[in-house]
């Protein structure tokens, strides 16, 4: 299996580091910043081959431009913003495969928090690394897609095995939860959920990973099927995407 290491930074941020033991290649997806990669590169005695950027915002390709200079990785991003990503190398489209040792990921296009958003998923190692489209229990803001696109980018997540491991760019969930509850007030398991999250950030505690399997109970954008929620937001009846679009206005006005 990779070895995975989540790495806070900045104020929210989180930056993966995948580690092939076998091979010895390293990626680092969406690197903020350099330095702390660098750091953990020289107390692991790891050699970092990969950048694995899912779009082009400044905190998640901050770092790409040092890491390329100081390891010599190869830089890979969607290949629609190739013009946008520090030190871009290689442009992936939607069903193409990046291999890390023999480690294999499916790039699964997901427009919407951007236009050329990509994420990762190691369907071998249960992993998905999906930046801004998917975070634990929310969605990307629509800077440059439209509600459509990021509902159908995330239709295509909610299809992966429920027990997928769900690797998001920021620790936004207490946030995300207390929205919610206001969606969807009568749901036990989100409930719950969020009592564990309160705990664990008062401990200073990720809660990332999640799991797809977590996110279809409690993600209200995962969730426009769900009668209650429609309820709630007075959509009983109205197409699934139209739910979803009035759930995302309403969390951006939260």
């Amino acid at each position: 299996m990779l070895t995975i290491l989540e790495l806070p930074v900045l104020n929210d941020n989180y930056i993966y580091l995948l580690h092939d033991p076998v091979s010895g290649e390293t990626a680092a997806v969406d690197p903020a910043v350099a330095q702390p990669v660098l750091d953990v590169l020289e107390q692991k005695g790891w050699r970092l081959t990969t950048i694995l950027n899912t779009h082009h915002h400044s905190d998640h390709v901050g770092g790409n431009l040092e890491l390329k200079q100081k390891t010599g990785c190869t830089v890979i991003a969607g290949v629609s913003d190739q013009h946008r990503i520090p030190g871009f190398d290689r442009g992936v489209v939607d069903g193409d495969a990046v291999t890390l040792g023999k480690h294999t990921a499916r790039v699964i296009s997901t427009p919407g928090h951007t236009s050329g958003h990509v994420v990762y998923h190691f369907a071998g190692d249960n992993a998905l690394f999906c930046g801004d489209t998917l975070f634990v229990m929310g969605c990307g803001r629509l800077f440059e897609g439209t509600a459509e696109q990021m509902w159908r980018s995330l239709q295509k997540l909610k299809a992966l095995p429920a027990s997928t491991q769900i690797y998001c760019a920021h620790e936004y969930t207490q946030a995300n939860g207390r929205f919610a509850l206001t969606v969807e007030p009568g749901n036990r398991q989100l409930q719950q959920r969020m009592e564990v999250i309160d705990q664990l950030r008062a401990n200073h505690l990720p809660t990332v990973p999640s799991t797809i399997e977590q996110e279809l109970a409690t993600n209200p954008f995962f969730r426009e099927d769900s009668l209650a929620l429609q309820e709630a937001i007075k959509m009983v009846g109205k197409k699934p995407v139209e739910v979803f679009a009035e759930v995302r206005r309403l969390k951006d006005c939260f």
